[in-house]
């Protein structure tokens, strides 16, 4: 059986009872001089973020959307080991040669053996700025065992291209710095944007600090404003005032007014650019507003109603209409007429424990804020709360560490 390795990230993988515990991200390798590398095993990534390693003396069968394997699973975090590589985060896009020709390493294939026994035998190769590769044994390649500045990032981003902004985020925590920076900085804009927001924020400082200034402001424009002023708020002072500077005013300016306010206050941590519209805007106007992509499920579950104009700073906050309510309701009804009475907003200096409180109390997953002259100034989701509340190092996984006891 022939596995190309790029095509495993995302694969479910399965307990011996049939229960999924978690997906692929990579597949540890051990380099052999004059011999073809041994596959050791799957790093696979199970809830919470936690990545663990799965020997590949318990893979039953790997197949088209599935890894099934036996016996038990050690859940002690994963760490890679001095002579181990990983073939996704360290093999592709690496520079080598075959021939004496100089190519690019697109993908490379395992092959099991024997039972329980996998090598990694033949490798993909590109010249340029072509992609389709040329498919060569493992032996015909020299370069593997370089270090390399600059290794590229194409076939990485390739491989982890369906995977949730979250889930690249893991992936790319866990890959040795440089080798970070070179995936970071090869993304587009709104990949960097929406990945960062997922990151710790140590790696958000590193890969902020590796870009250009005028680059790391167009990032920050495309990140929530909220998460912009949450990285704003770890920078230096200086280095903060002059990527606020960078950016576009219109972009720049809900990031200024978000930093007015303290990190641990309702200010701070909500959103100001939720789902908002006029009493005269229809169900059926809400409804298209929610259906946004963009929108994240906290912010998408309520619309909110006010005086124009309708951006944050509103003109007066009248009140709040929830999704379900609006799937309830013929589609050429007011909002206006269909506002929750029972939601009073929150004001911008609450506590992180009071916004708590609030929401645990109304079993509610975003809450208005409003400034002393009723305007809506923004919207406090779970989602924000639970990212402040948290351990700073909840991002990371565990403390645990792999011993590779079986």
């Amino acid at each position: 059986m022939k596995i190309f390795v790029a095509r495993l990230p995302g694969t479910p993988v399965f307990d011996p009872a049939g229960d999924q515990i978690g997906r692929v991200r990579d597949v540890v390798v051990g380099l052999r001089i004059g011999l073809r590398p041994n596959v050791h095993g799957l790093v696979v990534e199970v809830q919470p973020r936690r990545r663990v390693f799965l020997p590949i003396t318990r893979v039953r069968r790997i197949e088209p959307g599935a890894v099934v394997f036996t016996g038990r699973l050690n859940m002690r975090r994963f760490e890679q080991r001095a002579t181990e590589t990983l073939v996704i985060g360290e093999m592709l896009d690496l520079s080598v040669e075959h021939g004496g020709e100089p190519m690019t390493v697109y993908d490379v294939a395992m092959d099991e053996i024997k039972p329980s026994h996998w090598e990694i035998s033949q490798v993909a190769l590109y010249k340029g700025r072509r992609r389709d590769p040329r498919i060569v044994e493992w032996e015909e390649v020299s370069g593997f065992d370089k270090l390399q500045k600059d290794q590229g990032a194409a076939g990485l981003i390739s491989a982890f291209e369906s995977l949730r902004a979250a889930d690249m985020a893991s992936a790319l925590h866990e890959l040795p710095s440089k080798r970070r920076i070179e995936i970071a900085r090869a993304l587009n804009d709104v990949r960097l944007a929406d990945v960062l927001e997922e990151l710790p924020p140590d790696d958000q400082i590193s890969i902020l600090g590796t870009l250009e200034p005028e680059r790391a402001a167009d990032v920050l424009e495309e990140m929530g404003p909220d998460d912009a002023a949450d990285l704003l708020h770890d920078l230096p002072e200086e280095q903060a005032a002059k990527l606020l500077a960078l950016m576009e005013p219109g972009e720049a300016a809900p990031v200024r007014r978000l930093l007015t306010y303290p990190e641990t206050s309702a200010g701070g941590v909500m959103t100001n650019e939720p789902v908002i519209l006029p009493p005269t805007a229809t169900v059926a106007e809400a409804l298209a507003h929610i259906r946004q992509q963009d929108l994240t499920p906290a912010v998408a579950a309520q619309v909110y109603v006010a005086r124009p104009p309708t951006e944050t700073p509103t003109g007066t906050y009248l009140g709040v209409s929830h999704f379900q309510r609006l799937l309830r309701e013929p589609p050429s009804t007011l909002l206006g007429s269909m506002i929750d009475p029972s939601i009073d907003p929150i004001r911008p200096d609450f506590t992180l424990r009071e916004v708590t409180r609030y929401l645990a109390n109304y079993n509610l997953v975003a809450a208005p804020v409003v400034d002393e002259l009723g305007r809506l100034v923004g919207a406090v989701t779970v989602d924000d709360v639970l990212d402040h509340i948290l351990p700073e190092d909840w991002r990371e996984g565990t403390d645990d560490h792999d011993d590779r006891t079986t």
